[in-house]
């Protein structure tokens, strides 16, 4: 079953959207974005605080009681993890999955250590990656601003070895374009390790969920879903179509 995800990038509790995880555009409330998707028949969220590295803390503990008082599907909480209390709170506050990106570019046994305490399957690796050359691609981290010599498909490795149990995988070079994804680095990761694998940066229409799916257990939207050109329905019928098994709605 392949799921569809939306994605929300948040900047002290608003909704914001950028181009290769820079440029950033304020959208406002992300309440009325969260409700619609839910109503759409979304089949995850996930929340990422975009500066909460830049401040080395997040402020999302309110924004994530909110949303799971009205949203029940499962939401993945990202930005400014660095230790087992901040994965704690977030859990508290209704995450299902916490996303660790820079905590654990600069501290690699936390994966270890909020894996133990709450589950492999709580501990999602956030991967930003950005294109060197054809087939090799570099972990980035802080909302790209930071570059690191590390390869990304070494990097999932060891992560998925220290207990991560899922993979956001975000391409830096196609987030916010609208212009497909990184299937070579979509490849290389799924190929690589045996643990889920969600894709993200670059969806443009219904079809690239189509692409993604030989690749991802399931691809994370953005700019299309903000800007309302797609919806989930249209996803959902494109999938079928193509023989991909996604979730059905009852209504």
């Amino acid at each position: 079953m392949k799921r569809i995800i939306a994605r929300l990038d948040i900047k002290l509790n608003k909704l914001i959207k950028g181009i290769h995880l820079e440029g950033w555009r304020l959208l406002g409330d992300p309440s009325p974005f969260f409700l619609d998707y839910y109503k759409q028949g979304i089949d995850e969220l996930i929340y990422i605080d975009a500066v909460a590295s830049l401040y080395s803390r997040s402020s999302m503990k309110e924004l994530v009681a909110a949303t799971t008082r009205d949203v029940f599907v499962p939401l993945t909480v990202g930005g400014g993890i660095r230790t087992l209390e901040d994965a704690y709170e977030m859990l508290r506050s209704g995450a299902d999955k916490i996303a660790v990106n820079t905590g654990a570019v600069k501290n690699p046994s936390l994966i270890d250590e909020i894996a133990t305490k709450f589950g492999s399957q709580c501990m999602v690796l956030s991967v930003q990656a950005k294109r060197r050359r054809q087939g090799e691609w570099k972990v980035c981290y802080d909302s790209a601003r930071e570059q690191t010599e590390r390869d990304v498909v070494d990097w999932i490795t060891e992560a998925v070895d220290r207990g991560a149990g899922e993979i956001l995988l975000t391409s830096i070079d196609q987030d916010g374009t609208a212009k497909g994804f990184d299937l070579d680095l979509a490849r290389s990761v799924f190929e690589t390790v045996d643990v889920p694998v969600v894709l993200s940066g670059g969806f443009g229409e219904a079809d690239d969920f189509v692409k993604a799916s030989k690749f991802a257990d399931g691809i994370a939207i953005a700019r299309q879903l903000h800007f309302k050109k797609v919806t989930v329905d249209e996803i959902k019928r494109q999938a079928r179509m193509n023989g991909i098994k996604v979730r059905l709605d009852e209504s």
